[in-house]
């Protein structure tokens, strides 16, 4: 079992920043994949960033491309996400995701890759 605790959400301004944090811990993975998704209000949940722990190789969803940027610090196990240019769009309740085999080919945005998840952290962006 791998646990995933995620922190850092709250509110901000249109144009703020946010870094959130993902911690793991209990019988984590030496590679995987794992994703960051967000789900607001009345949408699908969506894939927002993924990373392959093995290789730190990074994606993204083309709506955050160039704002937002996925890293990890295996020694913490943690991942993190920090978003910068916020839009009043990225508010949404954001996930953390873990124990994907792949991130290549597109497999980073499904959510049903994943194995593990958190409870999720409150993202909120004012105009």
């Amino acid at each position: 079992q791998v646990q995933l605790v995620e922190s850092g959400g709250g509110s901000v301004q249109a144009g703020g920043s946010l870094r959130l944090s993902c911690a793991a811990s209990g019988r984590t993975y030496s590679s995987n994949c794992m994703g960051w998704f967000r789900q607001a209000p009345g949408k699908e949940r969506e894939g927002v960033a993924a990373i392959y722990t093995g290789d730190d190789s990074t994606y993204y969803a083309d709506s955050v491309k160039g704002r937002f940027t996925i890293s990890q610090d295996n020694a913490k196990k943690m991942v993190y996400l920090q978003m910068n240019s916020l839009t009043p769009e990225d508010t949404a309740m954001y996930y953390c995701a873990a124990g994907g085999a792949y991130c290549s080919g597109g497999y980073w945005r499904n959510r049903y890759e994943y194995v593990y998840w958190g409870q999720g952290t409150q993202v909120t962006v004012s105009s």
